[in-house]
């Protein structure tokens, strides 16, 4: 068995980390990276700065003008709690003890906020539009950035494995910077006028079950996947073992295979065909592959002798691109788990035999390049003294005859796992106090039933942790992207608008930003991230400051047929700032009227009246009213803040 003290090196490895210290390396108290130089402390908030020590230290730990006496527990561990602060600014922070003192520097009392979710929260302030200039005129030594590792764990980590601490806002800080988190902190020090840090954790292309906590997957019914991920980082082979047999049980509902008979046994009669090379498949010239998304089956023999089959290995195939699950002579080795990373896995005692085996390979490719890609050079099976079996050709493959939807992954991974990302990237930001949380992610979780079920969940279990029942949550609303429409089609990507809406609408300290035209069609991570920043800030001046702003923008709240002969309906607005207005025309556009049959919404003008919208009826069934209905809608409905009106799809009620 692969030990847990051996999986955290192997962590620390992968992600470039040093390996936590132990206790008795430290000679004197150290706080945690949260209350280092230049740390912002939140006002009005229980503070518990947290740190460590030699086991079982005396510790004075001093804030302000009060000190506690604590002592360390036997890890080292201690926590001091203070009362809560209103007195903004600089304040003395310092830990003394009989091995030594600590007195972090320039640490000042204001607002805290953390910034969250996948590739357009994480995009960086050099990465987005008018890079140079903003860099250059960043520094604000009241606005202090804190950036969070990549790090995924099966457990909630009590450190970060990695450094982290506070630096001042300026151009050695801020290119590196989520740029939707500092444009929205840099915009919120103009009204809150008091030092402002800034959280950035996040992780592109993960979905939402990354980031929730057991508590929250519980919530959701999803604790046996908590479980589980909790199982792998006791027992790494006890989990890829139960993992694989939930993969393998639903392979065989899904096709209808029966045991013994699946592809991934080595003597299925599965017709293969010599891969021509290592790399994606699209590459190959194969006419059939030169698009395909979908499932793959790779096989490879090799000859193992006697003392190789009794010996540990580990297996190196490079890339699985999307995601590979392994077989040694029928045996399940494991899934790929790490996106975009090169897959490494161990092999259990007994998956080897003196003589002929087998390695099976399902590879599942959803968009882009698939396929084992490699490179060659790195593609092996290592087995420690008894040598190495280079597998960097004589590969055959088959194309699936079924590519069934739905396959489970493990839940130890990083973008699509159960918890991993919290547990490494949150839990360790221990109970901190905050101001709110900007919330950017949801393109990973588009057409996957549930998400405000598990926002909601998220949430909870985030202000649970941060002891703060009434923490400010703002989401963006999903930014325009994909090919414009011609005619009124399903979109996933204004449904997953309209449940972001609703989730937020229905938390009373929810607020939202709408992005939805400062996206791209042609590009998922639009540039434009100032007036992201912006619109997060007015959001979060509603819901985490009290003002009299809308926390929500420009949103519909009902339909109601209309009294004409052609039918029709009026759409009432919520949320709005003064009137509405149409942009380079005198009709709203983006408007639909749908029948209850699906492929019956049509194209509709609307007229404002009175802050509502008019549609003019056609003389066909009317039940529903859609707007924006499409991953990158033409709109030009705004209120007078400027702010756009978000997509929706309603049903028409009858007159009252």
């Amino acid at each position: 068995m692969v030990s847990r003290n051996h999986l955290r090196r192997m962590a620390c490895l992968l992600f470039g980390s040093v390996a936590l210290f132990p206790m008795s390396a430290w000679a004197a108290p150290q706080f945690d990276p949260m209350f280092s130089d230049h740390a912002v402390i939140q006002r009005d908030h229980p503070v518990t700065v947290t740190g460590r020590s030699a086991p079982k230290e005396m510790i004075a730990v001093t804030f302000g003008a009060e000190t506690r006496q604590v002592r360390a527990g036997k890890d080292g561990r201690f926590e001091a709690r203070f009362a809560p602060t209103g007195t903004t600014g600089p304040v003395k922070l310092e830990a003394r003890a009989a091995s030594g003192s600590v007195a972090p520097q320039d640490v000042a009392v204001g607002d805290v906020f953390l910034c969250s979710g996948q590739s357009n929260i994480e995009l960086e302030v050099r990465n987005a539009q008018d890079a140079v200039n903003q860099i250059r005129q960043s520094a604000d030594d009241q606005l202090r950035l804190m950036l969070v590792p990549r790090v995924v764990a099966d457990d909630p980590l009590r450190d970060f494995p990695q450094p982290v601490s506070w630096r001042p806002a300026g151009p050695d800080t801020v290119a590196d910077f989520s740029a939707a988190c500092f444009y929205m902190a840099r915009e919120l020090r103009k009204t809150a006028k008091v030092p402002i840090g800034a959280i950035a954790s996040s992780w592109g292309g993960s979905r939402i079950s990354p980031w929730m906590g057991a508590r929250a997957q519980a919530a959701v019914g999803q604790g046996a996947l908590s479980a589980l991920v909790s199982l792998h980082g006791r027992d790494p082979f006890a989990a890829e073992r139960a993992a694989s047999a939930q993969w393998e049980q639903w392979w065989r509902k899904a096709t209808g295979d029966v045991a013994g008979q699946e592809p991934w046994q080595p003597d299925s009669s599965i017709a293969w065909t010599e891969a021509p090379r290592i790399g994606p498949w699209e590459q190959w010239g194969v006419p059939a592959l030169a698009d395909f998304n979908g499932m793959v089956w790779y096989r490879r023999e090799i000859d193992v002798t006697a003392a190789q089959a009794k010996a540990s290995g580990t297996l190196s195939l490079g890339l699985l691109d999307d995601v590979g699950r392994v077989w040694i002579n029928g045996k399940p080795v494991g899934m790929s788990a790490r996106s975009w990373q090169p897959s490494r896995f161990d092999v259990p005692p007994g998956a080897l035999q003196p003589g002929r085996n087998v390695i099976i390979v399902n590879v599942l490719d959803n968009y882009a390049n698939g396929g084992l890609s490699g490179p060659a050079d790195v593609m092996k099976l290592s087995l420690g003294s008894a040598g190495d079996i280079s597998l960097g050709d004589g590969w055959r493959y088959a194309v699936a005859t079924q590519s069934p939807p739905g396959a489970p992954r493990v839940p130890w991974g990083d973008t699509t796992g159960t918890g991993t990302l919290y547990n490494g990237m949150i839990a360790p930001l221990g109970a901190i106090g905050l101001k709110g949380v900007a919330w950017y992610q949801g393109e990973s979780d588009v057409d996957l039933p549930g998400y405000a079920d598990r926002m909601k969940a998220m949430m909870a279990d985030w202000r649970r942790q941060f002891g703060s029942p009434d923490l400010a949550f703002v989401a963006v609303q999903l930014a325009g992207y994909g090919d414009p429409v011609t005619k009124p089609t399903d979109s996933g990507w204004a449904a997953m608008r309209q449940v972001q809406y609703q989730a937020m609408a229905q938390d009373s300290h929810g607020g939202l930003a709408t992005a939805i035209d400062l996206g791209d069609p042609f590009d998922i991570h639009p540039g434009e991230k100032q007036e992201v920043g912006r619109r997060l800030a007015r959001a979060m001046r509603a819901v985490a400051y009290g003002e009299a702003v809308s926390r929500t923008g420009p949103q519909a709240a009902r339909a109601t047929a209309t009294a004409t002969a052609n039918g029709g309906a009026t759409v009432d607005f919520t949320g709005l700032t003064g009137g509405l207005h149409t942009r380079s025309a005198a009709q709203a556009i983006g408007f639909e009227l749908c029948g209850a049959a699906a492929g019956s919404c049509r194209f509709v003008g609307g007229t404002i009246e009175n802050g509502r919208v008019i549609l003019a009826g056609d003389g066909q069934p009317a039940t529903r009213v859609r707007y924006a209905w499409a991953g990158s809608p033409v709109m030009n409905l705004y209120d007078e803040a400027p702010l756009p009106v978000g997509s929706f799809e309603l049903p028409i009620a009858p007159m009252r």
